[in-house]
């Protein structure tokens, strides 16, 4: 009847905002093709989170693998459950107080959805930081091929701009080498080059160019979204923290959370009501004609009959009513089970 507006101090809400952002989990998901720069700027991301206290941790192909190993890329089989590790390891490494950066190639939108769903089962926030190598894909690989089969030509080639051999050969898969990256102001890298055996063939790197499915800010999976050219353009840091820590993640749909627990009771009393339906239901067939109208023991409604039901029909329908109903368990509608049952019978057999 009466409407009350407070007006919150401002160092109120600036201690909320900072509990808020103390409970969140973020999760960074960094997208695109090999040698695009994507572990130089997880590395950036990285200092500049833990410089202001946050506990960071890194998930990436080698975390999981063991080592660095491009030849994944080349077998579905291998390539599907590496993304599986990934989504464990992410999935493990979520907390109240952790960020989690997943550095990878994640080129597929449903691995990217996939992870969409795990923040917002988890009630947290995602940003997808999206790394384009300036030079195009294809046009990358023929000069590295090239510069492997004629290695005397490549000292004319870096006079135009193009690829040192020395990165095409032991090219590391998610980054280049601080000592061949051609931006004056990189950051320097601690880990040393990778070996040779790490690097990506051309026809990999082609065929990875190839089924590459670039993000999209429209689909929600991949919103809020940065995507940042080469390694000379700043990393726009103080958009990504506002994406992690200012705005509230959305809730969690029916898809990511978790379903309520059913008591015991419940299940057991399910099992026993659709069991007694079925079995009315095949005795009151016996004698009933086409056009009857069953009344069966135990329920109030009513199940007109239309033709003679199998057994095997019935357990099957049986069977999606009992997960859908473990799926949705309310105790108040215990007394109403066998007529729910029946009702759902009528409704999928007619």
């Amino acid at each position: 009847m009466f409407g009350f507006h407070f007006r919150v101090p401002p160092e109120v809400d600036a201690n909320v905002r900072t509990c808020v952002a103390l409970e969140r989990m973020p999760l960074v998901v960094f997208c695109g093709l090999p040698s695009s720069g994507k572990s130089q700027r997880t590395e950036e991301l990285r200092r500049a989170l833990a410089g202001e206290g946050h506990t960071v941790h890194v998930v990436d192909d080698a975390s999981v693998l063991g080592n660095q190993d491009a030849t994944v890329y080349g077998d579905s089989a291998r390539e599907k459950a590496l993304r599986s590790a990934l989504r464990a390891a992410v999935e493990r490494r979520l907390s109240r107080q952790d960020v989690v950066i997943l550095d990878s190639v994640n080129y597929i939108k449903g691995f990217r959805y996939e992870l969409y769903c795990l923040a917002r089962a988890a009630r947290t926030t995602l940003c997808l930081v999206y790394c384009i190598r300036p030079v195009w894909p294809g046009r990358w690989c023929q000069e590295a091929g090239a510069v492997e089969e004629e290695e005397p030509r490549a000292a004319g080639s870096l006079a135009n701009g193009a690829v040192p051999p020395a990165v095409s050969r032991e090219l590391d898969p998610e980054e280049i080498p601080p000592s061949n990256l051609p931006a004056a102001g990189a950051l320097e890298s601690e880990e040393p080059a990778k070996p040779a055996s790490s690097a990506f063939p051309p026809q990999l790197l082609e065929s990875l160019a190839q089924r590459f499915e670039d993000p999209d800010s429209r689909n929600r999976w991949d919103r809020p979204l940065f995507t940042v050219v080469g390694l000379e353009e700043p990393l726009p840091l103080a958009e990504i923290r506002s994406a992690l820590f200012e705005i509230r993640p959305p809730p969690p749909h029916q898809s990511t959370q978790s379903q309520p627990l059913a008591s015991g009771n419940f299940l057991h009393q399910l099992d026993q009501a659709t069991s007694q339906v079925l079995t009315a239901l095949m005795e009151a067939q016996k004698s009933a004609v086409p056009g009857d109208v069953l009344t069966l023991p135990g329920t109030t409604e009513h199940f007109p009959f239309t033709r003679p039901l199998t057994l095997a029909e019935l357990s099957r329908l049986r069977r999606q009513f009992i997960s859908y109903t473990k799926m949705h368990p309310n105790n108040e509608n215990l007394p109403q089970l066998t007529n729910m049952f029946l009702q759902y019978l009528r409704q999928s057999l007619h």
